[in-house]
């Protein structure tokens, strides 16, 4: 970064923590792209004097309500939920729900500024939203849940649709919840439409969905291999996460021929020194799923357990952090560069603080950032919109095919947008900066083209 680019981002910057100083997480978000996009947005005439930067970083509209449900007791819970509808600029409001004690504003808006940069990256006609509640799932029972999702669906629906805001699972979001929400907003809209997507195929959802952020990370990774003239067979990869995005990551790469050295969650690592065989997966993933212990492996299938530690410092060429934002620091970034890491590729969201950007970077590790690589997801959501519009399904292997060509032509358009702004020859091809310059182009020339809005 240039001194005029630091200094303009330190001045925007600093106005926007005046603004919004206890939304840490999102102001890390935008000092992010920031960084990236503010001196292309100088040099062009029309972006800055729309202030399309500024824009972007005022939600179109932040909604807030009140969930008043009844337990299982009969006694009444209040919940609160929100829904940061970011930017429809490129196409309707898109994003997760996330049903967590941890979701605040300040989470949900730097996800749905993330989510409209990672929309706009897949080419489809997709803007960029997020919401989600407090409540937690976890330890609630079943008949809990749907009446909480009911009660969260009579107060969403005023807001969205399916040519307007069109929700999806995230973290305590899954099929289940899906069903539930949208089963509320039929009943109250006595319409069957696609207002929700990660719903059952028996109900209108696509067909790999639930695998399609793990399976698209690992396409994407492939591209980068491929663009090296490498493959990912025999590949040793590093994986954090025990969740869904982890599992099929692991199950996609194993399939592929790589060694997956790793799975981990808050309580530790367990270690594959030989690679998980599919028989090993199955049993640490399906025992945790069901909320069983999986600190004692059998014998035979080369597990090792290490409580309290952390992927990092395992020997792998390649690290797939896939388990949540900043999960990786300054000092785990340093070990990924001791034990050989040569590329990063995210499943989860911001796992990479500024430092460990910053280390990641400057140890030559090329590094795709989680608005490219985990934006498999909403790519076959995306794909399920267009299956619902045309009342069509398409079977497995077409929506295969078709994630595998959005997440190649992804990565082709960031590395070429990397060879555009001027990649030293030799260094690896900065995957971050060219993702968030080609997002924010999309999106700002389609906010010029609106005027002001």
């Amino acid at each position: 970064m240039t001194d005029r680019a630091r200094e303009l981002t330190e001045s925007f910057i600093a106005e926007l923590r005046d603004r919004y100083p206890q939304e840490p997480e999102f102001l890390q978000a935008v000092e992010e792209v920031a960084r990236d996009v503010i001196t292309v947005e100088k040099a062009h005439a029309d972006y800055a004097r729309a202030r399309i930067l500024a824009r972007l970083t005022e939600p179109d509209r932040t909604i807030g309500f009140r969930v008043a449900w009844a337990d299982d007791a009969g006694r009444v819970r209040i919940n609160r939920g929100w829904r940061i509808q970011h930017s429809n600029a490129v196409g309707p409001y898109k994003g997760g729900l996330r049903f967590a004690p941890s979701v605040t504003p300040s989470v949900l808006k730097f996800l749905a500024f993330e989510q409209s940069f990672k929309n706009a990256l897949t080419g489809l006609m997709l803007g960029g939203a997020k919401g989600g509640s407090d409540f937690d799932p976890k330890g609630s029972s079943d008949a809990e849940i749907q009446r909480f999702c009911g009660a969260f669906m009579a107060e969403l629906q005023h807001h969205v649709g399916p040519a307007r805001d069109i929700p999806a699972g995230d973290i305590g979001v899954g099929p289940r919840e899906i069903g539930y929400l949208f089963a509320a907003w039929k009943r109250n809209s006595r319409d069957f439409a696609g207002i929700v997507t990660g719903k059952s195929q028996c109900i209108g959802g696509s067909a790999i969905r639930t695998e399609a952020t793990g399976y698209g990370a690992v396409y994407f990774l492939c591209a980068m291999l491929g663009a090296r003239g490498e493959e990912i067979a025999g590949r040793r990869v590093a994986i954090s996460g025990m969740g869904n995005v982890a599992g099929h990551a692991a199950r996609k790469a194993a399939a592929l021929g790589a060694k997956v050295v790793s799975l981990s969650d808050s309580s530790g690592l367990m270690e594959a020194p030989d690679g998980f065989s599919a028989e090993a997966l199955d049993w640490v993933l399906g025992r945790k799923a069901s909320g069983q212990g999986i600190a004692a492996p059998p014998r035979d299938m080369g597990l090792a357990w290490h409580p309290g530690r952390t992927p990092w410092g395992l020997e792998a060429e390649i690290a797939m952090p896939c388990a949540t934002q900043n999960e990786i620091d300054g000092k785990a970034a340093r070990a990924l560069c001791e034990s050989g890491c040569r590329i990063v590729v995210e499943g989860a969201n911001m796992p990479l603080d500024a430092e460990a950007q910053r280390i990641v970077r400057e140890g030559g590790i090329a590094h795709a950032p989680g608005k490219a690589a985990n934006a498999g997801g909403v790519a076959v959501s995306g794909l399920e919109m267009g299956q619902n519009a045309v009342f069509q399904p398409l079977a497995a292997d077409e929506v295969d095919r078709a994630l595998r060509a959005i997440m190649r032509r992804m990565h082709d358009r960031l590395a070429g947008e990397a060879q555009a702004l001027g990649t030293p020859a030799g260094a690896p091809v900065d995957y971050r900066r060219a993702a968030n310059v080609a997002a924010y182009r999309r999106v700002a020339d389609a906010l010029l083209d609106h005027g002001i809005v």
